[in-house]
């Protein structure tokens, strides 16, 4: 299977000859820490990307928001090409747990063609290859095939708190045609994916006290409220043994898949003794006759990320525990709410459990955008002719991505196209990007400026 378009032969051509160059790039570019969580080095990797993409004759400023800067930049205003905007993120995760790393995490350092470095795969790498194929198209044909907008965040790693008020504000700036994310990985076999749709979320913890101070086991059992068992009978009404959710009212507003993207999760490739054994698993999740991606992409979940209370040390110590917190998050399907949910999971705890408080810790909507939409086949023809193989599409991620701020404030079609291979320890110790996803990831971005121009212009 092939597929040109004018003039992407050269650029390709181009491309292949820098490949030294272009690996050399990208182990100074993640030397430079950029941990929004502790605020480290995000300024200084602002700067650096300004001058990027000023050295490719955009206009460039790094925009002020009430938390880090974004990165926003643009090239061409022609009427008649479309507009595609490239979203991504320059910060990174925290890299601790230091021990856990075989090489320092902002050492970047290569071994069995991997590079391994905090924020490689997640996102530095696929956004630096976006920029080389840009760089690519500009020295052989001295334009771009469309209009380009780059938005670059610096807070997505903490939630992007502020991108919907910077949308608002500047949507006549980000005015689009589709937008673009690389970021994740491929698909567990290798294949390379399109995706449709992210799941939303929302966090939170719910807190119970008993008494004032924590308390002798024996002298207090049996008289004390115990603040952990109070918390796990709370959360026992939430869920059941079977995996279903019993929170009142949270599937309300759910919006069903509809039969094409039933269809497409149903002929997704999984192979699933080789997932069940990478992770020492024993049998999935309740409930058990649910299909595997219908899980991950059509239904919520709630989940409990941390229980605590009481003593954990070693030994035994006989207390009563007068405070517990469970730490929570519920991920949301089209077309749930963060303030929907937290209002059906209050009400819930105050039929319940009415003096458990509950503090919420931020959210997100999801987004999803139509299968057929007009340049879902521009994707589709960029991915095969830069890698000679047909795409899975997938009409949403498990995950969470800010795309709600596309789809639903600027009304405009979002497509996550990752580069990372599936195991590149994104969020975790020893995070890598495999050097050949980071040449496809330039050569799959030089064939979507050249495909989406070759759509026409839509706006």
């Amino acid at each position: 299977m092939s597929m040109t378009f004018p003039g992407l032969g050269a650029v390709f051509d181009h491309i292949e000859a820098q490949r030294e160059t272009h690996l050399a790039r990208l182990l100074e570019y993640v030397r430079h820490p950029s941990i929004s969580a502790q605020n480290k080095g995000i300024a200084e990797v602002a700067r650096m990307l300004v001058g990027m993409l000023t050295d490719l004759g955009m206009e460039v400023e790094a925009v002020k928001t009430r938390g880090h800067p974004m990165v926003l930049g643009r090239h061409g205003d022609d009427p008649a090409k479309p507009t595609l905007l490239l979203y991504g993120h320059y910060d990174v995760q925290p890299p601790e747990p230091l021990e856990l790393w075989h090489s320092p995490p902002f050492e970047p350092t290569i071994r069995d063609g991997r590079v391994y470095a905090r924020g490689v795969g997640d996102n530095k790498g696929q956004h630096l290859a976006q920029i080389l194929a840009i760089e690519a198209h500009l020295a052989v044909h001295g334009e771009l095939p469309c209009n380009l907008i780059f938005l670059l965040e610096g807070e997505e790693e903490v939630g992007s708190p502020h991108i919907a008020e910077f949308v608002r504000a500047h949507a006549d700036r980000l005015k689009a045609d589709l937008v673009v994310t690389a970021d994740g990985p491929l698909h567990d076999s290798g294949l390379p994916i399109i995706t449709f749709g992210v799941r939303g979320m929302v966090s939170f913890d719910l807190i119970a006290r008993t008494a004032d101070r924590d308390a002798h086991s024996g002298n207090y059992g049996g008289v004390m409220p115990n603040a952990i068992w109070k918390l796990v009978h709370l959360l026992a009404t939430m869920k059941t043994p079977e995996g279903l959710i019993t929170i009142e009212g949270l599937h309300d507003p759910i919006i069903p898949p509809t039969e094409q993207e039933r269809q497409a999760a149903a002929i997704l490739p999984l192979d699933l003794p080789a997932y069940m054994a990478e992770l020492g698993l024993k049998e999935l999740d309740e409930p058990k006759s649910r299909p595997f991606y219908d899980r991950l992409m059509f239904h919520p979940t709630l989940t409990i990320n941390g229980l605590h209370g009481g003593y954990g040390g070693e030994g035994s110590k006989s207390v009563l525990p007068c405070e517990a917190i469970a730490k929570c998050d519920i991920r949301l399907v089209d077309a749930m709410t963060p303030a929907q949910v937290l209002d059906k999971v209050s009400a819930h705890v105050a039929r319940h459990a009415p003096d458990v408080e509950i503090v919420p810790r931020g959210g997100m909507l999801p987004s999803r955008t139509a299968m057929d939409s007009d340049y879902a086949r521009a994707l589709r023809e960029a991915v095969i002719a830069a890698r000679g193989v047909e795409p899975l599409l997938f009409p949403c991620v498990g995950g969470s991505l800010p795309d709600y701020v596309f789809t639903g404030i600027l009304g405009i079609p979002a497509f996550v196209l990752p580069y990372a291979n599936a195991d590149e320890a994104n969020h975790a110790p020893n995070e890598n990007l495999r050097i050949e996803c980071f040449h496809d990831g330039i050569r799959t971005g030089a064939a979507l400026l050249s495909s989406v121009g070759n759509r026409g212009a839509r706006v």
